[in-house]
């Protein structure tokens, strides 16, 4: 499975650099702003959001923080240009992020970081269905043992 990535950044030419050099290794979805990212995340099955965290109207923590009700799955990375302690306790305690990145990016620790946010995600997919299964399991043998004390 190609994962899909959510890259949110004001800069339209850090959305360009980011979509050409991982574009062979997963399906970008970029947006300039986050009602924009909002959109996509409303029409795709995204697995891992990055996001800038200074933009106008909306922080990047803002934006995780927002969406995360609706979008508990994907795993959250902050991409930022700045050194700001409470950006970094923000986006760990209200946006639930997996990473905070320094721009300018280093392409192949940006890869591995993306690659171990989408082993994540997709080990917590996992165990959540085997959850639901154990779950249907447990059912079907209740029902089973009350069959059985009836009969």
């Amino acid at each position: 499975m190609i994962a899909n990535i959510l890259y949110v950044d004001d800069e339209p030419h850090n959305l360009s650099a980011f979509a050409a050099t991982y574009r062979r290794l997963y399906k970008i979805f970029t947006a300039e702003s986050a009602d924009e990212g909002r959109k996509i995340l409303d029409a795709e099955d995204i697995q891992v959001i990055i996001t800038d965290q200074r933009m106008p109207k909306t922080t990047g923590v803002e934006f995780l923080a927002s969406i995360l009700e609706t979008y508990p799955e994907p795993i959250r990375m902050i991409l930022t240009g700045y050194t700001d302690i409470d950006a970094v306790i923000d986006a760990i305690n209200k946006g639930q992020v997996y990473r905070y990145i320094q721009k300018p990016w280093m392409e192949e620790d940006l890869r591995i970081n993306i690659d171990k946010a989408i082993e994540i995600y997709t080990l917590r997919k996992e165990n959540r269905e085997l959850t639901e299964k154990l779950l249907v399991a447990n059912q079907q043998l209740e029902f089973i043992a009350r069959q059985n004390l009836l009969s």
